[in-house]
């Protein structure tokens, strides 16, 4: 997620000088802006080679680690905030990343592409996969195992015993708190124990 006005809405989510797990954190970017404009501290987790050096020369500190391992080597609330920023769909099994993010932080920010935004549907009534910003492959040729709708993840939230703090979709750098599942490119959920 490189919009900027999106990663600042995330950002504000954050609260200031906290320690900050950030799961596939890509080139850094989100936590480097989160260090830079609310003090935060924190690490990275990565898997990709590239990005694990791109992070490294942002001065972001990182673990290359795969996520689908679970995140063992951290205690319960070893974190203030975990973020999992377009991460969720790449992972084997979303259920237990999400209750891995509530355990080793107080609160989990998660946010993902809303596979139920209007043009998504509109493009599966007329037969086709979509491709948007927000999902930008073609289906044979996509990093994401799965796809999922602002409101699956408050079933999913519920089904894993999680509390949600706060949820609303993201669209063109503005919060949608009304039919964020109709209206929204992005789902954005608080989540806690």
């Amino acid at each position: 997620m490189t919009d900027a006005t999106t990663m600042d809405a995330i950002a504000r989510l954050v609260p200031e000088g906290s320690r900050v797990l950030d799961l596939g954190c890509g080139d850094g970017a989100m936590l480097a802006h989160l260090q830079q404009t609310r003090g935060c501290t924190g690490y990275g987790i990565e898997i990709d080679d590239a990005n694990v050096l791109a992070c490294v020369q942002r001065g972001v500190n990182v673990i290359q680690l795969n996520l689908d391992e679970g995140l063992d080597l951290f205690a319960d609330a070893s974190f203030d905030v975990v973020l999992q920023i377009d991460t969720l769909q790449h992972l084997r099994n979303a259920e237990v990343m999400l209750r891995e993010t509530v355990r080793v932080g107080r609160v989990g920010i998660v946010a993902f592409p809303n596979f139920a935004h209007w043009p998504n549907r509109l493009s599966v009534l007329r037969g086709r996969m979509p491709v948007t910003r927000r999902l930008p492959y073609q289906w044979y040729d996509t990093p994401n195992i799965r796809v999922g709708t602002h409101a699956d993840l408050a079933l999913l939230a519920l089904r894993s015993g999680l509390k949600v703090l706060d949820s609303f979709g993201m669209q063109d750098g503005r919060s949608m708190r009304f039919c964020p599942n109709l209206l929204a490119g992005t789902s954005v959920y608080t989540l806690s124990r």
